[in-house]
């Protein structure tokens, strides 16, 4: 587990991530406390600029980078999330590099490497296109980036040179294809 929270953001950071959040938009901030009361029960503290985001600006946004519905609260699922057992965002993500399990013979559908993938270090940040999800990893090795997870498997966004929370949130402003 991380205990202590990476270095505060700048605030030219934060006003980029106020400015494409618009107030109307926003689910109330949780706050240092309850952010803190989160990660408490979770046993990890949130990378940065994403701790911070949470605390301070918004807790969630109907508005967002996701596709379907924004930006998830922290800690809450998608709809179409699978039910792969209980969540673990204090763990160690277990993958290092993309992992497509779906082309891999070694694997079968009950795999526990793939239940982990989904319910270890990370938190969802929201889905698209129903069955693929938007996590910002919280532990382990990569942790701080954002991937995606879906049924066939699992790829930082968008390579191996995986985007932190706010490049993210910026690709999405400019309207870019998110792989391109």
């Amino acid at each position: 587990m991380t205990d202590t929270p990476d270095q505060r953001p700048a605030e030219t950071t934060l006003a980029f991530l106020r400015s494409v959040f618009p107030p109307e938009w926003r689910e109330p901030a949780l706050g240092p406390d309850g952010v803190s009361e989160w990660e408490k029960q979770n046993g990890v503290v949130l990378p940065e600029p994403y701790r911070t985001f949470v605390a301070e600006v918004s807790g969630g946004s109907s508005l967002g980078p996701a596709g379907d519905g924004g930006l998830q609260p922290l800690g809450r699922l998608p709809d179409t999330w699978p039910d792969l057992g209980p969540r673990q965002p204090g763990k160690p993500f277990p993958l290092e590099a993309a992992w497509g399990w779906e082309d891999d013979e070694s694997v079968d559908p009950d795999d526990p490497r793939i239940d982990a993938v989904f319910n270890k270090g990370s938190i969802v940040l929201g889905s698209e296109d129903g069955q693929s999800f938007w996590l910002l990893l919280t532990a382990g090795p990569r942790r701080g980036e954002v991937w995606m997870v879906a049924d066939v498997g699992a790829v930082p966004a968008p390579g191996d040179q995986a985007w932190g929370f706010e490049e993210w949130v910026r690709h999405w402003h400019t309207g870019h294809d998110w792989w391109a």
